[in-house]
């Protein structure tokens, strides 16, 4: 599976409505290797009548680019149970990092330099604890994407919408190529589009906010986020194909054009 083949009806929430978010001032520097996300906040595509209309972003941390197949190397070399060869079925499909030749070696169609795939979300998560981060959440992840190129709003950036949506367009390449190649956006943040997409710790929620999942009124109560029933802007689609994504996935899911970068809090 691969998201530029997802079934259609889950792309077809695009007609429900807009993503509206924002950004509010800036701070101090990151850790090496990460950008800061100042604080924001993020309205959901779809929530329900008992969710906030909008969801606060505190200011944190974010890797620059996502993970690569060397820095996964190193990982399954130190945790021997996230190795192709030994990892429970419970935590990861058959699919399991199998752009890898063997299981510490990446071979020709991982290049030590390119985004790590095939990797489910219990693997990635379990990097990024060993990493002393974390995963960021849907909230913080869509606030960080939606940046242009040179301002926060990335729906008014037309290059960036441009490069956007020529890379939803092509195909999901055998070999990803190495990461940083793609221009940075406003915060910095490199290939949050144009190479993977890319899991977030509350991947499972992502149709609607807060504990609604579980709620047995969610479809009569479910609705579009940012009051635009029927929005016809196109800089929705992308942030719709993302949530598509995430609620056709499970966590031991894997998949070749899905990656991951961490996140860390910022300290006050």
């Amino acid at each position: 599976m691969t998201a530029r083949s997802l079934p259609l009806f889950l792309l077809c929430f695009a007609a429900c409505g807009a993503q509206a978010w924002g950004v509010l001032g800036a701070g101090p520097n990151p850790p090496a290797g990460m950008v800061r996300i100042p604080d924001g906040f993020y309205v959901p595509l779809l929530r329900t009548v008992k969710d906030p209309a909008r969801i606060p972003v505190p200011a944190f941390y974010l890797d620059e680019r996502p993970v690569t197949n060397g820095e996964f190397l190193a990982f399954v070399e130190a945790r021997r149970k996230w190795r192709r060869s030994q990892v429970s079925p419970l935590f990861a499909d058959a699919s399991y990092l199998q752009t890898w030749k063997e299981d510490l070696n990446p071979g020709p169609n991982a290049p030590s330099d390119a985004p790590v795939v095939c990797v489910s979300w219990f693997a990635a998560r379990a990097y990024a604890r060993w990493m002393g981060k974390r995963l960021p959440s849907t909230a913080e992840w869509e606030v960080a994407a939606g940046a242009g190129y040179s301002r926060a709003d990335g729906r008014n950036d037309d290059q960036f919408q441009r490069d956007l949506y020529a890379w939803l367009a092509r195909p999901v390449p055998a070999v990803q190529q190495a990461v940083a190649l793609t221009r940075p956006n406003y915060f910095g943040a490199r290939d949050l589009s144009g190479l993977v997409f890319e899991w977030v710790d509350d991947f499972s929620t992502a149709m609607v906010t807060g504990e609604s999942r579980a709620d047995s009124g969610l479809e009569r109560d479910l609705f579009c986020g940012a009051g635009s029933v029927g929005a016809k802007d196109a800089s929705d689609y992308a942030a719709f194909m993302r949530m598509a994504l995430r609620s056709s996935l499970r966590a031991n899911n894997t998949t070749l054009s899905l990656g991951f970068r961490c996140a860390r809090d910022e300290i006050r």
